[in-house]
């Protein structure tokens, strides 16, 4: 990691009340640590890698950046609206955050500075791969970014792990790309939030429906968990304007990753399927204890309209299945417990990404956690991620 060069804008980040009364801390050289895993890592692509690996039919439709009439810079696809580059207007760890991460013994480094034990790395750039209407191109750069990854960190799954990317909208392909990545060796997957790119459709098939059960069957042989990333399924920059960027991140990037979990839950999905564990990804927590109170409360007072009847309540699947994972979220870390959610809840640091906690995972962890126990605190930093991905606690940790 080069300097860090703390900007003004930044500066909160460095704020912490101390962990002084903890038995174990988040500091990377403290003699009793805890298990750090991050749920939310992103690769930093070679910016022509799908260009340059692709089928030569798709080349001309990728994602691209071209320069207008008046020298601004845009990166245009066939789902987005255009979106205008602003990188040379940062400075300081922000301008660092945008350069991270491109090959692996520098994430390790990065990595050992912020007391991260294990990551799961997700797409970057490879975010944009779901947006297009055209289900065989998604899948066709869903395959680079595989193949690339593999090659990247399959060497480094004890500490590295790359999640394997689904474009479920082409089903048959879905499929078949499960089964070969499970004889890879990779050990996760990420699905699109919504399968069908863009907007809602009631005539889209989506995941609450049969039509995906073929697909499920082939995730529960291969027992590999799945995640649904924030921002895909649909174009996240919905807003113009004053507070654009405020209301796109709230309203058009985090909260439509409920569907896939209402979905799985309410769909008789995870009877059929009991070895499926899912996870939302950079989506926050805050919002879990009240969607599963708002499905248990319409599966009992619309029971009249509810199909499938369910074994379980709704919250029950999710309880038993699902993992949400977080940067900085105080509100739902306060429910965190008395909720009974301390199993569930992940923590990431969101490398290299400006939402999240990196290079100062720990003060950010201080802030925010203090407040709970000793065993809600592990479970939450590493060991709930470790049981999720079904890697195992090096003995070290096991206390």
């Amino acid at each position: 990691m080069a300097q860090v060069v703390v900007n003004e804008p930044n500066r909160w980040r460095l704020e912490t009340p101390g962990a002084s009364s903890w038995p174990r801390s988040a500091r990377p050289d403290a003699a009793k640590k805890y298990f750090m895993v991050s749920a939310d890592g992103h690769a930093n692509e070679p910016a022509n890698l799908w260009f340059e690996r692709i089928d030569s039919k798709y080349r001309e439709r990728l994602p691209r950046v071209i320069t207008d009439k008046d020298g601004v810079q845009w990166r245009v696809s066939e789902g987005h609206r255009p979106d205008r580059l602003r990188l040379s207007t940062l400075e300081g760890e922000d301008q660092l955050r945008s350069k991270a991460g491109a090959e692996p013994l520098g994430r390790l480094a990065d990595h050992d500075l912020d007391g991260i034990d294990v990551e799961l790395i997700l797409p970057n750039k490879g975010l944009a791969m779901w947006a297009t209407p055209d289900p065989e191109f998604a899948m066709a750069q869903c395959r680079v970014w595989n193949d690339w990854a593999w090659e990247q960190f399959a060497n480094h799954q004890d500490r590295m792990i790359p999640a394997g990317a689904i474009a479920t909208a082409d089903h048959e392909g879905s499929i078949a790309e499960v089964q070969r990545l499970a004889k890879l060796g990779f050990k996760c997957l990420t699905l699109p939030c919504k399968p069908i790119w863009g907007g809602h459709d009631s005539g889209h098939v989506n995941y609450n429906l049969p039509h995906f059960d073929p697909l499920w069957a082939a995730i529960s042989d291969a027992n590999l968990p799945i995640t649904f990333h924030v921002s895909t399924g649909r174009d996240p920059r919905a807003a113009r304007g004053n507070g654009g960027a405020v209301v796109n991140y709230v309203s058009h990037s985090l909260s439509p990753t409920i569907e896939p979990v209402a979905n799985l839950c309410a769909s008789g999905v995870l009877e059929r399927f009991p070895e499926i564990r899912f996870a939302t990804i950079a989506a926050g927590i805050g919002w879990v204890p009240w969607l599963l109170e708002a499905m248990e409360e319409a599966y009992k007072k619309h029971h009249f309209w509810v199909r499938p009847k369910l074994k379980n309540l709704p919250s029950d699947y999710y309880r038993a299945h699902g993992f949400s994972s977080f940067q900085e979220d105080k509100a739902g870390l306060d429910l965190a417990e008395s909720h009974k959610l301390d199993g569930n809840f992940m923590w990431a640091n969101d490398y290299p990404h400006h939402e999240g906690t990196w290079p100062h995972s720990a003060e950010a962890i201080e802030r925010t956690m203090g407040h709970l126990s000793d065993g809600a605190r592990a479970k939450i930093l590493g060991l709930n991620c470790a049981r999720f991905l079904g890697i195992e606690v090096p003995q070290r940790f096991r206390h």
